[in-house]
């Protein structure tokens, strides 16, 4: 289904019953990275699966401006608004991970649950940012001069993505598919307005969180290990699992053991 939020038409998919479970994608991703998922979360929550602004099949705008992580955040609590949806577990993976913590500091009373796979409350320094932010500008152009297919093929080649080349063939060709269907433009403005370096560092706020929280983390993603490591000693209800044999996307390197992890959290 299509929800105004914002003035930006928003593509929705919605599965199952039960206590509404939100899922949000990661950078280049779209609703269909939880397909594998929705039988076994579908069975004992309601589904909620948005495509991020600039991503599937929401629209993308040309103003990066608008897709700053506040005003996704802001665009998320209208959708649940129409959907009639007071309280939701929240589920985010990288991009989508730090979405859903800001979601979660936002608007605090709305969120039971929190999971975040390979997520980072952002940069804590402002020379960080800046060069984060120099370095997304880049990327974004890349994007809109070289093309969406010449950009995937660098970006599944960056170490942070190493460990997928294990998987075989025919499941890294569907995640490519995936990612080529997307807009150039949005996801070039995606990283100008929604980039690690754009938005606020969460850092100092993680304590201020009341519900529950899980990270996850793949072993063999280092960088996100030691994120997780240091998170989960300012959240004040953290827990933190390390999933052995996987790099950052757990939920395509390990989805039998991702998905098991994510409901027994749920149903605790």
């Amino acid at each position: 289904m299509n929800i105004l939020a914002g003035g930006i038409r928003y593509h929705v998919e919605m599965y199952g019953s039960g206590f509404p479970l939100v899922l949000l994608h990661g950078f280049t991703g779209d609703s269909s990275t939880w397909s594998p998922f929705c039988k076994i979360w579908g069975s004992h929550s309601r589904l909620v699966i948005p495509d991020i602004i600039g991503h599937g099949k929401t629209e993308s705008p040309a103003d990066p401006d608008r897709y700053h992580i506040e005003k996704a955040a802001a665009d998320l609590n209208s959708i649940l608004d129409k959907l009639g949806i007071q309280e939701i577990d929240l589920l985010g993976y990288s991009m989508g991970g730090r979405l859903a913590l800001s979601f979660a500091l936002l608007f605090p009373q709305r969120v039971r649950k929190l999971i975040l796979e390979s997520s980072s409350p952002g940069l804590q320094t402002e020379d960080e940012k800046k060069q984060r932010c120099m370095k997304d500008a880049g990327l974004a152009n890349f994007i809109i001069e070289k093309g969406i297919q010449e950009f995937v093929d660098y970006w599944e080649d960056i170490p942070l993505f190493s460990s997928m080349k294990r998987l075989p063939q025919v499941n890294r060709e569907i995640v490519q598919k995936q990612r080529l269907a997307n807009s150039p433009i949005g996801l070039a403005n995606s990283l100008l307005g929604m980039g690690t370096g754009s938005q606020p560092s969460w850092w100092g706020r993680l304590e201020q969180l009341e519900c529950e929280v899980l990270l996850l983390t793949g072993a063999e993603d280092q960088k996100f290990c030691e994120i997780a490591e240091k998170m989960v000693k300012s959240l004040k209800k953290g827990t933190w699992i390390t999933v052995e044999n996987s790099g950052h996307a757990i939920h395509v390197e390990d989805g039998e053991k991702f998905g098991t992890i994510v409901s027994d959290f749920l149903s605790n």
